[in-house]
Protein backbone atom coordinates (compact mmCIF):
# COMPACT_ATOMS: atom_id res chain seq x y z
CA UNK A 1 0.00 0.00 0.00
CA UNK A 2 0.95 3.76 -0.81
CA UNK A 3 2.36 6.29 1.45
CA UNK A 4 -1.21 8.13 -0.27
CA UNK A 5 -3.79 5.13 0.64
CA UNK A 6 -2.02 4.50 3.87
CA UNK A 7 -2.78 8.28 4.94
CA UNK A 8 -6.11 8.12 3.73
CA UNK A 9 -7.15 4.98 5.12
CA UNK A 10 -5.28 5.36 8.32
CA UNK A 11 -6.70 8.65 9.24
CA UNK A 12 -10.29 7.95 8.18
CA UNK A 13 -11.36 7.99 11.89
CA UNK A 14 -9.93 10.87 12.80
CA UNK A 15 -11.62 12.45 9.52
CA UNK A 16 -15.46 11.11 10.26
CA UNK A 17 -14.78 12.49 14.05
CA UNK A 18 -13.53 15.97 12.52
CA UNK A 19 -16.50 16.64 10.54
CA UNK A 20 -19.11 15.38 13.65
CA UNK A 21 -17.73 18.18 15.87
CA UNK A 22 -20.31 20.32 17.00
CA UNK A 23 -18.69 23.24 14.60
CA UNK A 24 -17.89 21.40 11.46
CA UNK A 25 -21.01 19.74 11.30
CA UNK A 26 -23.98 23.04 12.45
CA UNK A 27 -21.27 24.39 9.31
CA UNK A 28 -22.66 21.41 7.07
CA UNK A 29 -26.30 21.97 7.90
CA UNK A 30 -25.69 25.84 6.77
CA UNK A 31 -25.59 27.20 10.55
CA UNK A 32 -22.48 29.57 10.50
CA UNK A 33 -21.97 31.93 13.17
CA UNK A 34 -20.57 34.98 11.94
CA UNK A 35 -18.85 35.49 14.92
CA UNK A 36 -17.47 31.39 15.45
CA UNK A 37 -16.43 31.77 11.63
CA UNK A 38 -14.75 34.95 12.34
CA UNK A 39 -12.55 32.81 14.95
CA UNK A 40 -11.70 30.13 13.10
CA UNK A 41 -10.42 32.54 10.03
CA UNK A 42 -7.83 34.15 12.80
CA UNK A 43 -7.39 30.87 14.21
CA UNK A 44 -6.08 29.89 10.72
CA UNK A 45 -4.12 32.28 9.88
CA UNK A 46 -1.85 31.35 12.83
CA UNK A 47 -1.77 27.73 11.81
CA UNK A 48 -1.04 28.17 8.21
CA UNK A 49 1.65 30.96 8.40
CA UNK A 50 3.40 28.73 11.02
CA UNK A 51 3.23 25.58 8.63
CA UNK A 52 3.85 27.75 5.71
CA UNK A 53 7.09 28.91 7.80
CA UNK A 54 8.19 25.89 8.78
CA UNK A 55 7.86 23.74 5.60
CA UNK A 56 9.85 26.81 3.76
CA UNK A 57 12.81 26.10 6.10
CA UNK A 58 13.09 22.60 5.45
CA UNK A 59 14.34 22.66 1.74
CA UNK A 60 17.35 20.51 2.26
CA UNK A 61 15.12 17.67 3.28
CA UNK A 62 13.78 16.40 -0.07
CA UNK A 63 10.75 15.05 1.60
CA UNK A 64 9.68 18.30 3.03
CA UNK A 65 10.76 20.47 -0.71
CA UNK A 66 9.20 18.70 -2.72
CA UNK A 67 5.66 19.07 -0.92
CA UNK A 68 6.27 22.95 -0.60
CA UNK A 69 4.32 24.91 -3.40
CA UNK A 70 3.27 28.22 -2.75
CA UNK A 71 0.01 27.71 -5.22
CA UNK A 72 -1.30 26.01 -1.88
CA UNK A 73 -0.40 29.12 0.54
CA UNK A 74 -3.18 30.18 2.53
CA UNK A 75 -1.30 33.56 4.78
CA UNK A 76 -2.07 35.98 2.13
CA UNK A 77 -5.40 34.81 1.24
CA UNK A 78 -6.20 34.80 4.77
CA UNK A 79 -4.85 38.37 5.88
CA UNK A 80 -7.38 39.71 3.14
CA UNK A 81 -10.03 37.65 5.21
CA UNK A 82 -8.93 39.29 8.36
CA UNK A 83 -9.05 42.74 6.96
CA UNK A 84 -12.59 42.00 6.00
CA UNK A 85 -13.65 40.85 9.04
CA UNK A 86 -11.65 42.68 11.65
CA UNK A 87 -10.43 45.42 9.92
CA UNK A 88 -7.20 47.26 8.36
CA UNK A 89 -5.97 47.21 12.05
CA UNK A 90 -6.57 43.12 12.65
CA UNK A 91 -3.15 42.23 13.36
CA UNK A 92 -3.48 44.47 16.41
CA UNK A 93 -6.73 42.82 17.52
CA UNK A 94 -6.65 39.01 16.66
CA UNK A 95 -4.81 36.26 18.84
CA UNK A 96 -4.95 32.72 19.17
CA UNK A 97 -6.79 31.09 21.23
CA UNK A 98 -5.21 28.11 23.71
CA UNK A 99 -5.82 25.50 21.21
CA UNK A 100 -4.99 27.10 18.43
CA UNK A 101 -1.41 28.49 20.24
CA UNK A 102 -0.90 24.40 21.05
CA UNK A 103 -1.84 23.62 17.39
CA UNK A 104 1.02 26.35 16.04
CA UNK A 105 3.31 25.17 19.10
CA UNK A 106 3.22 21.58 17.41
CA UNK A 107 3.63 22.75 14.21
CA UNK A 108 7.05 24.65 15.63
CA UNK A 109 8.52 21.78 17.77
CA UNK A 110 7.52 18.57 15.74
CA UNK A 111 10.28 16.74 13.28
CA UNK A 112 10.85 18.36 9.82
CA UNK A 113 9.36 14.83 8.40
CA UNK A 114 6.21 14.92 10.34
CA UNK A 115 5.29 17.83 8.92
CA UNK A 116 4.10 16.27 6.21
CA UNK A 117 1.28 14.72 8.18
CA UNK A 118 0.18 18.05 9.11
CA UNK A 119 0.20 19.57 5.83
CA UNK A 120 -1.68 16.97 4.23
CA UNK A 121 -4.21 16.72 6.54
CA UNK A 122 -4.74 20.75 6.03
CA UNK A 123 -4.13 21.54 2.45
CA UNK A 124 -5.96 18.32 1.14
CA UNK A 125 -9.23 19.27 3.14
CA UNK A 126 -8.96 22.61 1.66
CA UNK A 127 -8.98 21.55 -1.87
CA UNK A 128 -11.87 19.17 -1.19
CA UNK A 129 -14.19 19.46 1.32
CA UNK A 130 -13.06 23.32 1.96
CA UNK A 131 -14.55 23.81 -1.67
CA UNK A 132 -18.45 22.89 0.10
CA UNK A 133 -17.68 25.01 3.11
CA UNK A 134 -16.86 27.54 1.21
CA UNK A 135 -20.45 27.45 -0.77
CA UNK A 136 -22.35 27.38 2.46
CA UNK A 137 -20.63 30.37 3.59
CA UNK A 138 -21.33 32.37 0.60
CA UNK A 139 -25.24 31.42 1.23
CA UNK A 140 -25.08 31.66 4.48
CA UNK A 141 -22.75 34.58 5.97
CA UNK A 142 -24.23 37.52 3.25
CA UNK A 143 -21.06 38.45 2.13
CA UNK A 144 -19.99 41.39 -0.50
CA UNK A 145 -19.01 39.62 -3.43
CA UNK A 146 -15.57 38.82 -3.81
CA UNK A 147 -15.08 39.71 -0.11
CA UNK A 148 -15.04 37.18 3.43
CA UNK A 149 -13.47 34.21 1.22
CA UNK A 150 -9.86 33.94 0.17
CA UNK A 151 -9.19 31.08 2.03
CA UNK A 152 -11.10 28.82 0.03
CA UNK A 153 -9.95 29.99 -3.01
CA UNK A 154 -6.42 28.58 -4.80
CA UNK A 155 -6.32 30.56 -7.93
CA UNK A 156 -3.00 28.62 -9.61
CA UNK A 157 -4.58 25.45 -9.30
CA UNK A 158 -6.89 25.37 -12.83
CA UNK A 159 -7.89 21.79 -11.51
CA UNK A 160 -8.44 20.80 -7.57
CA UNK A 161 -8.66 17.02 -8.55
CA UNK A 162 -5.90 16.24 -11.38
CA UNK A 163 -3.80 18.80 -8.13
CA UNK A 164 -4.70 16.36 -5.62
CA UNK A 165 -4.06 12.90 -7.43
CA UNK A 166 -0.15 14.75 -8.21
CA UNK A 167 -0.27 15.79 -4.81
CA UNK A 168 -0.60 11.85 -3.79
CA UNK A 169 1.65 10.44 -6.18
CA UNK A 170 4.27 13.16 -4.90
CA UNK A 171 4.07 11.11 -1.97
CA UNK A 172 4.11 7.80 -2.83
CA UNK A 173 7.56 8.56 -4.58
CA UNK A 174 9.14 9.61 -1.37
CA UNK A 175 11.53 7.15 -0.15
CA UNK A 176 9.87 6.27 3.41
CA UNK A 177 10.35 2.74 5.35
CA UNK A 178 7.40 1.85 7.14
CA UNK A 179 8.60 3.21 10.65
CA UNK A 180 8.91 6.67 8.88
CA UNK A 181 5.18 6.07 7.36
CA UNK A 182 3.60 4.95 10.30
CA UNK A 183 4.90 7.86 12.05
CA UNK A 184 3.10 10.59 9.64
CA UNK A 185 -0.10 8.69 9.78
CA UNK A 186 0.23 9.26 13.55
CA UNK A 187 1.00 12.99 13.61
CA UNK A 188 -2.47 13.02 10.68
CA UNK A 189 -4.37 11.94 13.01
CA UNK A 190 -2.95 13.91 16.14
CA UNK A 191 -3.47 17.07 13.31
CA UNK A 192 -6.99 15.87 12.84
CA UNK A 193 -7.04 15.97 16.52
CA UNK A 194 -5.75 19.63 16.97
CA UNK A 195 -8.55 20.89 14.95
CA UNK A 196 -10.69 19.13 16.42
CA UNK A 197 -9.85 20.68 19.53
CA UNK A 198 -10.02 23.87 17.94
CA UNK A 199 -13.19 23.64 17.03
CA UNK A 200 -14.72 22.83 20.00
CA UNK A 201 -12.54 25.94 21.50
CA UNK A 202 -14.74 28.19 19.42
CA UNK A 203 -17.90 27.29 20.32
CA UNK A 204 -17.10 27.14 23.94
CA UNK A 205 -15.78 24.22 25.71
CA UNK A 206 -12.38 24.62 25.75
CA UNK A 207 -11.97 23.20 28.97
CA UNK A 208 -13.14 20.26 27.97
CA UNK A 209 -11.04 20.32 24.81
CA UNK A 210 -7.78 21.40 26.69
CA UNK A 211 -8.29 18.77 29.34
CA UNK A 212 -8.73 16.12 26.45
CA UNK A 213 -5.67 17.44 24.45
CA UNK A 214 -3.29 17.49 28.08
CA UNK A 215 -4.72 13.68 29.27
CA UNK A 216 -3.27 12.51 25.21
CA UNK A 217 0.04 14.09 25.61
CA UNK A 218 0.31 12.49 29.62
CA UNK A 219 -0.79 9.30 27.91
CA UNK A 220 2.28 9.84 24.67
CA UNK A 221 4.88 10.20 27.71
CA UNK A 222 3.82 7.20 29.70
CA UNK A 223 4.01 4.58 26.74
Amino acid sequence: MTLSKELKTGTKKSHSAAENTKFVASFLRGVVDPEEYRKLIANFFFVYRAMEEEISKHHDDVAVAVIDDPALYRTQALEKDLAYYYGDNWRSIIQPTEACQQYVNRIREVDKMLLIGHHYTRYIGDLSGGQILKGIAEKTLTLPEGEGLHFYDFNEIEDAKDYKNEYRATLDALELDQSQIDAIISEANYAFKLNMYMFDEIQGNAGKSLWTLFTNWIKGIFK
